[in-house]
Protein backbone atom coordinates (compact mmCIF):
# COMPACT_ATOMS: atom_id res chain seq x y z
CA UNK A 1 0.00 0.00 0.00
CA UNK A 2 1.07 3.59 -0.71
CA UNK A 3 1.86 5.77 1.72
CA UNK A 4 -0.66 8.81 2.15
CA UNK A 5 -0.24 12.53 2.33
CA UNK A 6 0.55 13.17 6.00
CA UNK A 7 -0.64 16.64 7.55
CA UNK A 8 1.96 19.40 8.12
CA UNK A 9 1.66 21.06 11.24
CA UNK A 10 0.60 24.50 9.04
CA UNK A 11 -2.72 23.06 8.38
CA UNK A 12 -3.17 21.15 11.68
CA UNK A 13 -3.06 25.20 13.37
CA UNK A 14 -5.19 26.13 10.03
CA UNK A 15 -7.93 23.84 11.02
CA UNK A 16 -7.86 24.03 14.75
CA UNK A 17 -8.23 27.88 14.02
CA UNK A 18 -11.10 27.21 11.50
CA UNK A 19 -12.86 25.25 14.54
CA UNK A 20 -12.44 28.02 16.60
CA UNK A 21 -14.68 28.22 19.29
CA UNK A 22 -17.01 25.82 18.20
CA UNK A 23 -15.01 23.39 20.28
CA UNK A 24 -13.51 23.45 23.48
CA UNK A 25 -9.74 23.56 24.22
CA UNK A 26 -9.99 21.05 27.07
CA UNK A 27 -7.98 21.01 29.96
CA UNK A 28 -4.66 18.74 31.06
CA UNK A 29 -4.61 17.26 34.52
CA UNK A 30 -1.76 15.70 36.44
CA UNK A 31 -3.44 12.18 37.52
CA UNK A 32 -1.98 11.34 40.94
CA UNK A 33 -3.18 9.08 43.63
CA UNK A 34 -2.52 6.23 45.86
CA UNK A 35 -3.66 3.71 43.21
CA UNK A 36 -1.70 5.05 40.73
CA UNK A 37 1.56 4.97 42.14
CA UNK A 38 1.68 1.98 43.85
CA UNK A 39 1.12 1.02 39.88
CA UNK A 40 3.29 3.14 38.38
CA UNK A 41 5.86 4.47 41.02
CA UNK A 42 5.77 8.08 42.07
CA UNK A 43 8.43 8.75 39.51
CA UNK A 44 5.73 8.13 36.72
CA UNK A 45 3.92 11.63 35.53
CA UNK A 46 0.82 11.13 34.18
CA UNK A 47 -1.16 13.54 32.08
CA UNK A 48 -4.37 13.14 31.34
CA UNK A 49 -5.68 15.07 27.92
CA UNK A 50 -9.49 15.48 29.09
CA UNK A 51 -11.15 15.42 26.23
CA UNK A 52 -14.24 14.05 27.76
CA UNK A 53 -14.93 17.78 28.44
CA UNK A 54 -15.64 18.22 24.85
CA UNK A 55 -18.94 19.20 23.32
CA UNK A 56 -21.28 15.92 23.52
CA UNK A 57 -18.85 14.26 25.66
CA UNK A 58 -16.07 13.24 23.15
CA UNK A 59 -13.25 14.24 20.84
CA UNK A 60 -15.89 13.50 17.83
CA UNK A 61 -17.34 17.00 17.64
CA UNK A 62 -13.90 17.65 16.19
CA UNK A 63 -13.93 15.68 13.04
CA UNK A 64 -17.78 16.03 12.59
CA UNK A 65 -17.83 19.70 12.57
CA UNK A 66 -14.46 20.24 10.60
CA UNK A 67 -16.31 17.78 7.44
CA UNK A 68 -19.81 19.69 7.57
CA UNK A 69 -17.69 23.04 7.25
CA UNK A 70 -16.16 22.03 4.03
CA UNK A 71 -19.66 20.72 2.58
CA UNK A 72 -21.53 23.15 -0.33
CA UNK A 73 -24.71 25.04 0.55
CA UNK A 74 -26.66 22.95 -1.25
CA UNK A 75 -25.11 19.51 0.65
CA UNK A 76 -25.90 21.42 4.26
CA UNK A 77 -29.53 22.22 2.50
CA UNK A 78 -29.71 18.68 1.90
CA UNK A 79 -28.80 17.31 5.07
CA UNK A 80 -26.22 14.65 6.43
CA UNK A 81 -26.18 10.89 7.26
CA UNK A 82 -23.74 8.99 9.17
CA UNK A 83 -22.82 5.40 11.31
CA UNK A 84 -22.23 5.01 14.57
CA UNK A 85 -22.29 3.20 17.62
CA UNK A 86 -23.15 6.46 19.66
CA UNK A 87 -20.33 8.92 20.15
CA UNK A 88 -19.88 9.84 16.54
CA UNK A 89 -23.56 10.01 15.93
CA UNK A 90 -24.13 12.71 18.73
CA UNK A 91 -21.26 14.67 17.50
CA UNK A 92 -23.07 14.76 13.82
CA UNK A 93 -26.30 15.67 15.34
CA UNK A 94 -24.70 18.21 17.18
CA UNK A 95 -22.66 19.43 14.14
CA UNK A 96 -25.59 19.55 12.56
CA UNK A 97 -28.08 21.42 14.75
CA UNK A 98 -24.86 24.20 15.13
CA UNK A 99 -24.55 24.90 11.96
CA UNK A 100 -28.05 24.77 10.88
CA UNK A 101 -29.11 21.43 9.21
CA UNK A 102 -30.37 17.93 9.54
CA UNK A 103 -28.99 14.89 10.63
CA UNK A 104 -30.06 11.26 10.01
CA UNK A 105 -28.21 8.83 12.19
CA UNK A 106 -27.94 4.98 11.59
CA UNK A 107 -26.77 2.87 15.26
CA UNK A 108 -26.59 -0.75 15.86
CA UNK A 109 -29.31 -1.52 18.58
CA UNK A 110 -26.67 -2.56 21.27
CA UNK A 111 -25.62 0.95 20.83
CA UNK A 112 -25.58 2.35 24.88
CA UNK A 113 -29.11 3.97 25.45
CA UNK A 114 -27.62 7.36 26.63
CA UNK A 115 -25.71 8.01 23.24
CA UNK A 116 -28.93 6.65 21.40
CA UNK A 117 -31.47 9.49 23.04
CA UNK A 118 -28.60 12.18 23.23
CA UNK A 119 -28.34 11.57 19.52
CA UNK A 120 -32.48 12.20 19.74
CA UNK A 121 -31.70 15.38 22.41
CA UNK A 122 -29.59 17.27 19.76
CA UNK A 123 -32.21 16.48 16.84
CA UNK A 124 -30.97 13.83 14.61
CA UNK A 125 -33.68 11.15 14.00
CA UNK A 126 -32.01 7.72 14.64
CA UNK A 127 -32.26 4.78 12.64
CA UNK A 128 -31.69 1.50 14.42
CA UNK A 129 -30.67 -1.86 13.02
CA UNK A 130 -29.49 -4.81 14.34
CA UNK A 131 -25.47 -4.95 13.95
CA UNK A 132 -22.75 -2.02 12.70
CA UNK A 133 -21.98 -4.17 9.85
CA UNK A 134 -25.94 -3.97 8.27
CA UNK A 135 -25.68 -0.22 10.18
CA UNK A 136 -23.39 0.95 6.97
CA UNK A 137 -26.06 -0.94 4.21
CA UNK A 138 -28.59 1.75 6.02
CA UNK A 139 -26.48 4.81 6.06
CA UNK A 140 -25.33 4.03 2.44
CA UNK A 141 -29.36 3.51 1.56
CA UNK A 142 -30.14 7.04 3.07
CA UNK A 143 -26.87 8.66 1.44
CA UNK A 144 -28.01 7.69 -2.30
CA UNK A 145 -31.72 8.06 -1.81
CA UNK A 146 -31.91 11.04 0.59
CA UNK A 147 -28.84 12.95 -1.37
CA UNK A 148 -27.17 13.57 2.02
CA UNK A 149 -23.57 13.54 2.59
CA UNK A 150 -22.40 10.93 4.71
CA UNK A 151 -19.80 12.34 7.40
CA UNK A 152 -17.67 9.99 8.38
CA UNK A 153 -16.75 8.43 11.94
CA UNK A 154 -13.30 8.19 11.51
CA UNK A 155 -12.10 7.84 8.07
CA UNK A 156 -10.56 11.30 5.95
CA UNK A 157 -8.01 13.92 5.79
CA UNK A 158 -10.63 16.64 7.14
CA UNK A 159 -11.20 14.46 10.08
CA UNK A 160 -7.66 13.28 11.18
CA UNK A 161 -6.79 17.47 11.13
CA UNK A 162 -9.79 17.36 13.34
CA UNK A 163 -8.74 14.88 15.47
CA UNK A 164 -5.20 16.35 15.52
CA UNK A 165 -6.13 19.11 17.13
CA UNK A 166 -6.67 17.23 20.59
CA UNK A 167 -2.48 16.47 20.19
CA UNK A 168 -1.86 20.24 19.30
CA UNK A 169 -2.85 21.13 22.40
CA UNK A 170 -1.59 18.80 24.50
CA UNK A 171 2.07 19.13 23.26
CA UNK A 172 1.10 22.84 24.06
CA UNK A 173 -0.02 22.00 27.58
CA UNK A 174 1.87 20.03 28.89
CA UNK A 175 5.26 20.29 26.81
CA UNK A 176 8.40 17.58 27.67
CA UNK A 177 6.37 14.26 27.23
CA UNK A 178 8.16 11.45 26.59
CA UNK A 179 5.10 9.12 25.29
CA UNK A 180 1.38 9.50 24.51
CA UNK A 181 -1.12 6.77 24.61
CA UNK A 182 -3.97 7.04 22.57
CA UNK A 183 -6.67 4.50 21.90
CA UNK A 184 -7.83 3.43 18.59
CA UNK A 185 -11.26 2.41 17.42
CA UNK A 186 -11.40 3.24 13.50
CA UNK A 187 -8.34 5.22 14.03
CA UNK A 188 -9.58 8.23 12.86
CA UNK A 189 -8.60 9.67 16.39
CA UNK A 190 -5.23 8.21 16.95
CA UNK A 191 -3.97 9.64 13.27
CA UNK A 192 -4.50 12.92 13.88
CA UNK A 193 -2.88 12.65 17.74
CA UNK A 194 -0.21 11.41 16.43
CA UNK A 195 0.48 13.18 13.21
CA UNK A 196 -0.05 16.47 15.48
CA UNK A 197 3.01 14.95 18.13
CA UNK A 198 5.14 13.77 15.83
CA UNK A 199 5.07 17.37 13.85
CA UNK A 200 5.73 18.81 17.17
CA UNK A 201 8.03 16.39 18.85
CA UNK A 202 9.10 13.83 16.52
CA UNK A 203 11.31 11.97 19.79
CA UNK A 204 7.88 11.74 21.77
CA UNK A 205 6.76 8.10 21.17
CA UNK A 206 2.74 7.48 20.19
CA UNK A 207 1.12 4.22 21.48
CA UNK A 208 -1.96 3.38 20.23
CA UNK A 209 -4.27 0.77 22.05
CA UNK A 210 -7.38 -1.38 20.79
CA UNK A 211 -9.72 -3.58 23.34
CA UNK A 212 -8.45 -7.55 22.36
CA UNK A 213 -12.25 -8.00 20.87
CA UNK A 214 -11.89 -5.36 18.44
CA UNK A 215 -8.01 -5.33 17.00
CA UNK A 216 -9.20 -3.99 13.65
CA UNK A 217 -5.76 -2.14 13.29
CA UNK A 218 -3.54 -4.96 14.66
CA UNK A 219 -4.54 -7.06 12.04
CA UNK A 220 -4.13 -4.08 9.80
CA UNK A 221 -0.72 -3.34 10.47
CA UNK A 222 0.62 -7.13 10.31
CA UNK A 223 -1.17 -7.12 6.92
CA UNK A 224 0.15 -3.86 5.26
CA UNK A 225 -3.01 -3.00 4.36
CA UNK A 226 -6.67 -2.20 5.98
CA UNK A 227 -8.91 -5.10 7.43
CA UNK A 228 -11.60 -5.77 8.60
CA UNK A 229 -13.24 -7.96 11.19
CA UNK A 230 -16.25 -10.04 11.85
CA UNK A 231 -17.77 -8.41 14.41
CA UNK A 232 -16.67 -6.78 17.69
CA UNK A 233 -17.15 -8.54 21.22
CA UNK A 234 -15.67 -5.83 23.81
CA UNK A 235 -17.50 -3.32 26.29
CA UNK A 236 -15.96 -0.21 24.49
CA UNK A 237 -18.68 -0.39 22.15
CA UNK A 238 -17.12 3.22 20.48
CA UNK A 239 -13.24 1.40 20.01
CA UNK A 240 -15.28 -1.67 17.83
CA UNK A 241 -14.94 -0.16 14.33
CA UNK A 242 -15.57 -3.23 11.79
CA UNK A 243 -12.75 -2.24 9.51
CA UNK A 244 -9.89 0.05 9.15
CA UNK A 245 -9.59 2.26 6.19
CA UNK A 246 -7.28 3.62 3.93
CA UNK A 247 -6.00 7.31 4.90
CA UNK A 248 -6.29 6.81 8.52
CA UNK A 249 -4.62 3.77 8.52
CA UNK A 250 -1.82 5.26 6.45
CA UNK A 251 -0.96 7.75 9.27
CA UNK A 252 -1.37 5.24 11.89
CA UNK A 253 1.47 3.21 10.09
CA UNK A 254 3.64 6.33 9.74
CA UNK A 255 3.37 7.81 13.33
CA UNK A 256 2.20 5.21 15.85
CA UNK A 257 5.39 3.53 16.67
CA UNK A 258 3.86 0.57 18.96
CA UNK A 259 0.27 -0.97 19.59
CA UNK A 260 -1.01 -3.29 21.98
CA UNK A 261 -4.04 -4.71 22.94
CA UNK A 262 -6.32 -4.87 26.73
CA UNK A 263 -8.69 -6.82 27.72
CA UNK A 264 -12.27 -6.02 29.41
CA UNK A 265 -11.28 -6.44 32.82
CA UNK A 266 -8.36 -4.44 32.01
CA UNK A 267 -10.68 -1.32 31.05
CA UNK A 268 -12.49 -1.83 34.09
CA UNK A 269 -9.80 -1.59 36.09
CA UNK A 270 -8.84 1.68 35.04
CA UNK A 271 -12.56 2.72 34.76
CA UNK A 272 -12.67 1.95 38.38
CA UNK A 273 -9.00 3.83 38.67
CA UNK A 274 -9.88 6.63 37.34
CA UNK A 275 -12.90 7.18 39.25
CA UNK A 276 -10.87 6.72 42.60
CA UNK A 277 -8.01 8.79 41.91
CA UNK A 278 -9.34 11.27 39.22
CA UNK A 279 -12.78 11.20 40.30
CA UNK A 280 -13.81 10.93 36.35
CA UNK A 281 -16.88 8.78 35.39
CA UNK A 282 -15.86 7.51 32.27
CA UNK A 283 -16.89 5.01 29.50
CA UNK A 284 -14.47 2.14 28.96
CA UNK A 285 -12.86 3.43 25.78
CA UNK A 286 -11.85 6.29 27.60
CA UNK A 287 -10.03 3.82 30.00
CA UNK A 288 -7.99 2.65 27.10
CA UNK A 289 -4.99 4.61 27.81
CA UNK A 290 -4.82 4.07 31.05
CA UNK A 291 -5.53 0.58 31.06
CA UNK A 292 -2.71 0.08 28.46
CA UNK A 293 -0.17 1.76 30.84
CA UNK A 294 -1.11 -0.03 34.11
CA UNK A 295 -0.92 -3.06 31.76
CA UNK A 296 1.13 -3.75 28.66
CA UNK A 297 3.15 -0.31 28.44
CA UNK A 298 3.89 -0.54 32.78
CA UNK A 299 7.80 -1.65 32.18
CA UNK A 300 8.40 0.08 29.47
CA UNK A 301 7.15 3.80 30.68
CA UNK A 302 7.57 3.44 33.67
CA UNK A 303 9.70 6.06 35.77
CA UNK A 304 8.53 8.90 32.45
CA UNK A 305 6.19 11.67 31.58
CA UNK A 306 3.40 10.52 29.82
CA UNK A 307 0.03 11.49 28.22
CA UNK A 308 -3.10 9.78 27.89
CA UNK A 309 -5.97 11.09 25.81
CA UNK A 310 -9.35 10.14 27.83
CA UNK A 311 -11.28 10.64 24.97
CA UNK A 312 -15.29 10.23 26.31
CA UNK A 313 -17.81 9.63 29.21
CA UNK A 314 -20.65 8.37 27.40
CA UNK A 315 -22.22 6.50 29.72
CA UNK A 316 -25.37 5.96 31.55
CA UNK A 317 -24.65 5.51 35.25
CA UNK A 318 -26.26 1.81 35.58
CA UNK A 319 -23.94 0.37 32.91
CA UNK A 320 -21.08 2.63 34.57
CA UNK A 321 -22.20 1.26 38.10
CA UNK A 322 -22.22 -2.11 37.08
CA UNK A 323 -18.75 -2.10 34.83
CA UNK A 324 -17.14 -0.82 38.41
CA UNK A 325 -19.00 -3.31 40.55
CA UNK A 326 -17.39 -6.12 37.96
CA UNK A 327 -14.07 -4.34 38.14
CA UNK A 328 -10.52 -6.39 39.41
CA UNK A 329 -8.22 -4.60 41.58
CA UNK A 330 -5.18 -4.46 38.78
CA UNK A 331 -2.01 -5.24 39.95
Amino acid sequence: MSAVEALTLAQIEAAREELGELVFTTPVSRLSGFGVERLLGAKTKVDLKLELFQRTGTFKARGALLNMLALSAEEMQRGVTTVSAGNHAMAVAFAARTLGTTAKVVMPKSANPARVAGSRTYGAEVVLVDDVHRAFDEMHRIEREEGRAFIHPFEGRRTALGTAGVGLELMRQAPGLDAVIVPIGGGGLCAGVASAIKRIDPDCRVFGVEPEGADTMHRSFAAGEPQAIESVHTIADSLGAPHAAPYTFGLCRQFVDRLVKVSDDQLRGAMALLFADAKLAVEPAAAAALAALVGPLASQLRGQRVGLIVCGTNIDPQTFFAHLAAAPELD
